[in-house]
């Protein structure tokens, strides 16, 4: 038996077999596909089998993917889904090509995500907030959380049938990624890119912690804007009008900026003005670029600790940062009766305050404006001044944008290429400090104060220990600070490894492009990192350039609704995966994923495409049990004289769709790969071969002739061949339905491990047989054309009906039997009655076909079928051409309308031509 690649021994398909396999295997399968009868079962026998784990000794070639991690506590939405399924897809085709494949799962702790939930659970539990506990205490009952909660997840990706190797699972806070984490910390830090600054934060009142960017989710508030007006109630004394949604912030205003070509200002700018409740503090008028002169009043303050273009702008003119609010987001340190207040209290309270001041020149309601909101608390996020630890990212951002540039990792699509570059050419030094207690620990000591108040700062890597007497730093590290080592930490970085050597760097990245910034660039940037600086363990990169995490970038689009709405709980519109696993399958989710998926571009979902899923895995089991019923199973070919027109023509479109399917997954092309396999085995294979099988196998084998019978076992092996080929490419998208079909057509062990599809599993690298082609192609149409003529003579499908055709004519001797049998029509007798006929354009000739309907047609009875249907016609006829002859109508109507109503007339008018031409003919 043969080796596979994960370096076990294992049945596969043996296609030069001269004995038939299959035949009479139709009682393995159960009456009918029923996936929740055997989807569970079917993916334990594969993870107890061992086929999803790779030997890292084995001689084949590595194939690697890691998962994007999923939060620890979370559940699989449609996108994680989406996500599985490609990258699911990916790894059971290499699987199958014979690579040593991983896919390597594993959970992200989630440090916000995670922590809120505890939270709210001890308050809704225990009445008792974070701070009522000692820090060890509170992690521990996060990690009790974990327990309980954490394989969700993991449940929910077996339930979809995500090949992972789960003896390889990771978290990002077990030991050996926390070893990562203060390794490459402390690298960093020693080289000077880590850093503590005092900046501007996305600050989280409630969780009273910085959050990312990716946090932080913008909504439509309606607020109010108000002026203000700074200096002198004197107009003839100096002062300045502003206006502000916050008024809140002007506490902590500095300045007021006004561009330097607004001769309004020009005499001005220099001078301050008093603070209208601060003695400590003065608005000093500046001029700036960034202020436009035709918006509003032409005047701006500036509160620098509180506003991210204030910063800015406070940075170039070193103007004073005070902070006004404490970590709460409660007004604090102004020296003002505001202290205290929360900031929807103050901006009340300073507003009224104003008002009496007669500083308020106006008020405008509603003032609609974008507000960034907190992801996981919900409340609106405060730009805050804050002391946090910072990488510097620009050397970091350099190496990962030349890999793109240079070609060592390719992004599909290319279009959103220039998206990275935008963002790693001019990204911003990242702020990886957070307040929180669930999540890597900073490995930042502090000594005790000296007499000069300094304290000695020391950075620890793994194995070190801190002098006694040191305390280490409170906050944590951004989850997307591990995240980023995900792609070779997991593997055993720092330490050198037999999967760091056999699966490092990874293949593919397989994630959603809204995620390029935060997660994927952070990957980029950390991997080129870790690469240049221990190539002993990551190997060396292309041409002296250091080694990339992964080789290649798949973005796929967002899951929407079907009209192209995002999915929220707001909206109601979300559906959840399981649901579609319960309900239909989940063959029918992954085929549904997976038929949509075109590179960067947004799948919209609906309830209908997953009943769709679910009936073509139903037409597939139906048509393998139905072959298998019929004799079909696996075997050698026979030469290619010995085969059928209908035999020749399915092998060499099995080769064009095998060949057609391998291009498009090698380009991620999911959707064009998977649609052209439902078209292939729908339109061609199951209503179109499955039809001519029939006619080319005996009914009875023992009493049919040797020629018949030779042509009969041709075909059976034909539809094995074919079948088997089908099972094969769509077990990357639809596992469970295809190994069940597959080992009952083969015998084999599993699918799982079988060989992906080639050549010589279809024609054996023969020329396409044109002439074959041509004459299905001709039958096919003569045979829906006699068919639908039948129908509009009114005579019954199941009657047959005596017809002349001139084969010779057309071509097509050796297709009579099959046109005959599936167009439902005999031979003309002594007797035969010309009364009606029809000419059918071929690729060689038109071809007139005479039909005996005499005994097959109740006259009268299909006379009055026909006139009530002219009725409905001719009432269409009127009703149309009413309105058409409307011109009020024709004035108003949008013209999509009036479009409409003239093919409706177009339809009856061709249907009434039809009828009528039928009534005369029944005389």
């Amino acid at each position: 038996m043969p080796v596979d690649a994960q370096g076990r021994v294992g049945q596969v398909t043996d296609q030069n077999k001269e004995q038939l396999v299959g035949t009479n295997r139709a009682d393995q399968l159960p009456k009918s596909w029923e996936p929740q009868a055997v989807e569970k079962d079917l993916y334990e026998g594969w993870v107890n089998a061992g086929y999803f784990t790779p030997d890292a000794s084995s001689e084949a070639e590595p194939y690697s993917i890691v998962l994007p991690p999923p939060n620890v506590t979370g559940q699989l939405h449609m996108g994680h889904a989406l996500d599985h399924t490609l990258i699911d897809s990916i790894i059971r085709r290499k699987r199958m090509q014979g690579y040593a494949t991983l896919w390597l799962p594993g959970a992200d702790h989630a440090g916000i995500a995670t922590q809120t939930k505890v939270e709210a659970r001890l308050r809704e539990q225990e009445g008792k907030k974070r701070w009522d506990y000692e820090r060890e205490e509170f992690i521990n009952k996060v990690w009790e959380w974990k327990e309980e909660f954490g394989g969700t997840i993991q449940n929910q990706m077996r339930a979809i049938g995500d090949s992972v190797d789960w003896s390889r699972e990771r978290f990002t806070l077990d030991d050996g990624l926390s070893r990562a984490v203060q390794t490459i910390f402390k690298t960093l830090y020693d080289e000077g890119m880590i850093y503590q600054a005092n900046r501007l934060v996305n600050w989280s009142p409630v969780l009273e912690t910085a959050v990312s960017d990716i946090e932080v989710v913008y909504k439509d508030v309606e607020g109010e804007l108000v002026s203000i007006r700074y200096g002198s109630l004197n107009d003839d004394e100096p002062h300045l009008i502003v206006a502000t949604t916050r008024v809140e912030t002007m506490l902590g205003d500095v300045a007021i900026a006004v561009h330097p070509d607004d001769e309004r200002y020009a005499h001005l700018v220099g001078q301050e003005l008093p603070h209208p409740f601060r003695d400590d503090l003065s608005l000093k008028i500046i001029a700036d670029d960034y202020v436009d002169m035709e918006f509003g009043t032409g005047a701006v303050k500036i509160t620098p600790a509180h506003d991210p273009n204030d910063y800015a702008m406070g940075l170039r003119h070193d103007l004073d940062m005070p902070t006004i609010m404490d970590t709460t987001g409660h007004i604090a340190n102004t020296g003002t009766k505001f202290d205290g207040l929360t900031r929807e209290e103050a901006r009340v309270e300073i507003r009224e305050a104003l008002r009496e001041q007669g500083r308020i020149v106006k008020e405008i309601r509603p003032y609609v404006h974008s507000v960034g909101h907190s992801e996981r608390s919900g409340e609106p996020i405060e730009p805050r001044l804050s002391l946090q630890w910072f990488v510097a990212v620009e050397k970091m951002a350099k190496m990962s944008g030349d890999a793109v540039r240079e070609g060592d990792t390719t992004i599909h699509p290319k279009s959103l290429e220039p998206r990275y570059f935008e963002w790693v050419d001019d990204m911003h030094d990242w702020c990886i400090s957070r307040q929180l207690w669930w999540g890597h620990r900073i490995p930042i000591w502090y000594g005790p104060e000296g007499e000069d108040g300094q304290r000695d700062i020391v950075c620890l890597g793994p194995d070190e220990e801190a002098p006694e007497g040191y305390v280490q730093d409170p906050d944590v590290l951004d989850t997307w600070f591990s995240s980023a080592l995900w792609p070779f930490s997991t593997m055993g970085w720092p330490e050198k490894t037999a999967d760091l050597e056999k699966f490092f760097p990874t293949n593919v990245l397989v994630t959603a492009y809204d995620i390029l910034f935060f997660w994927v660039a952070r990957m980029m940037m950390f991997g080129t990192f870790a690469g240049a600086h221990t190539p002993e363990l990551l190997g060396e990169g292309k041409n002296g350039r250091p080694q990339v995490p992964f080789t290649d970038i798949y973005l796929h689009g967002l899951v929407r609704d079907e009209q192209g709405r995002k999915m929220s709980k707001s909206l109601g519109n979300g559906i959840d995966p399981m649901d579609w696993v319960r309900d239909y399958g989940a063959d029918a989710l992954r085929f549904t994923l997976a038929r949509g998926a075109n590179p960067g571009v947004d799948l919209p979902l609906a309830v209908d495409a997953a009943a769709a899923g679910r009936n073509f895995a139903t037409k597939l089991f139906n048509a393998t049990k139905f072959a298998l019923m019929n004799g079909a199973g696996v075997a050698k070919l026979p030469a290619r004289d010995a085969l059928t027109d209908a035999d020749r023509w399915i092998l060499d479109r099995s080769e064009e769709v095998r060949a057609k399917v391998d291009v498009y997954l090698d380009d991620y092309q999911f959707a064009k790969a998977n649609e052209l396999l439902y078209h292939f085995v729908w339109d061609e294979l199951c209503d179109w071969y499955l039809e001519i099988a029939k006619t080319q196998i005996p009914r009875d084998f023992d009493g049919a002739s040797a020629e018949e019978q030779a042509t009969g076992r041709t075909t059976q092996i034909v539809l094995g061949r074919v079948l088997d080929l089908v099972l094969r490419l769509l077990h990357p998208t639809m596992p469970f339905v295809t190994e069940v079909l597959w080992k009952a057509l083969t015998g084999g062990e599993t699918i799982v491990t079988a060989p992906w599809p080639t050549q010589d599993d279809t024609n054996g690298g023969a020329e396409k047989d044109e002439v074959a082609a041509r004459r299905i192609q001709d039958a096919d149409k003569l045979i829906t054309e006699l068919r639908r003529f039948r129908s509009d003579q009114g005579v019954k499908p199941s009657q047959k009906v005596p017809g002349r055709l001139d084969f010779a004519a057309a071509d097509l001797q050796e297709q009579e039997g099959l046109i005959r049998n599936l167009a439902n029509t005999t031979e003309p007798g002594e007797d035969f009655t010309a009364s009606a006929s029809i000419e059918v354009r071929l690729s060689q000739a038109t071809v007139e076909v005479t039909l005996d309907t005499s005994g097959a047609v109740d006259v009268e009875a299909e006379r009055k079928r026909l006139e009530k249907d002219l009725a409905k016609a001719q009432k269409e006829l009127d009703q149309t051409g009413k309105k058409l002859g409307n011109e009020a109508f024709l004035s108003k109507a949008p013209e999509a309308v009036v479009e409409k109503i003239r093919v409706r007339q177009q339809v009856a008018q061709e249907e009434a031509e039809r009828i009528t031409a039928r009534l005369e003919g029944l005389k």
